[in-house]
């Protein structure tokens, strides 16, 4: 029963994630910029969090102290910085590929370094075949791609970055509790993120702009739900199902954002589109199975 909730849990948290990009580019048109709205929505996670889990508040060892700082900066601030980055030299297409590759990223990092972790053969055929159909449906029936080698490096650290959050994960879970992770993932990530924002010259939120209903709505969205939720919702299930079982559902984000697109900007979806998602199931159903 269990199993089968962390599954459950895994996709709606990648149904959120696949719905925040429509608040985030929200407050990008307010002319917040993406480092402001990183802080804003970790400080706001990191904040009820720590209301619910105060009692501990360090790590067993330095060892794992590193683990959590190591957490939060590939899990928050370089994530994130990579990945917005990236957006502003790529194009959105190039992007979403790229960094859509974690999951199989995520399987090479942890089957070379965690021996006993390795993967089978159909959990990697099966991850194979789903970014084939997550490639498909990002593309959504344009089929010419434009390279750019900065863009396309900082979109390949995003996913990199990613990757080994999820390896680091695999040394914590089990022996801390989830929301204390989550926590320290928060705190690291606004720790680490504090010099790029000190050193951005765009400022933009001021008290009066921050109580916008427009601009208030999406950060605390973005903080209570896609950050504070399900983070602590997300680090669960990798315990619950599995490093590999729980990344892979990153392929369906492309999907979810595609479908939000379609309801809200108005967006097409093409035959390519619905031919790679099909093809995606298959990809994920593989996987499971093995």
């Amino acid at each position: 029963m269990t199993n089968w909730l962390g599954h459950i849990v895994a996709i709606l948290v990648i149904t959120v994630w696949g719905t925040t990009f429509v608040s985030s580019k929200v407050l990008l048109n307010q002319g917040i910029s993406p480092d402001e709205i990183f802080l804003s929505r970790f400080m706001i996670a990191y904040i009820s969090l720590f209301i619910f889990s105060h009692r501990k508040l360090f790590s067993n060892s330095v060892k794992d102290e590193f683990i959590m700082a190591g957490l939060g900066i590939t899990g928050g601030s370089l994530y994130f910085l990579s990945e917005n980055h990236a957006l502003v030299y790529d194009t959105s297409s190039n992007v979403s590929i790229i960094v859509g590759s974690c999951p199989l990223l995520t399987m090479l990092l942890v089957g070379c370094i965690r021996h006993e972790m390795r993967p089978t053969g159909k959990q990697i055929i099966g991850a194979i075949i789903a970014f084939a159909g997550m490639t498909l449906v990002i593309l959504n029936g344009q089929l010419v791609l434009h390279l750019n080698p900065l863009g396309d490096t900082l979109a390949i650290l995003a996913a990199l970055t990613w990757a080994v959050y999820s390896l680091l994960m695999t040394y914590v879970n089990g022996r801390y509790t989830t929301d204390f992770i989550t926590r320290k993932v928060f705190f690291y990530g606004i720790l680490t993120i504090l010099p790029f924002v000190f050193a951005s010259e765009q400022h933009t939120i001021s008290t009066s702009s921050l109580f916008h209903p427009i601009i208030l709505g999406n950060i605390i969205f973005l903080g209570l739900v896609a950050s504070t939720m399900c983070y602590v919702a997300w680090n669960w299930t990798l315990n619950t199902i599995g490093t590999f079982s729980a990344t892979n559902y990153i392929f369906f984000q492309s999907s979810i954002t595609l479908v939000v697109a379609f309801v809200s900007l108005d967006e097409p979806i093409t035959v390519m589109a619905v031919i790679g998602l099909l093809i995606l199931i298959v990809g994920m159903f593989i996987t499971l199975r093995a």
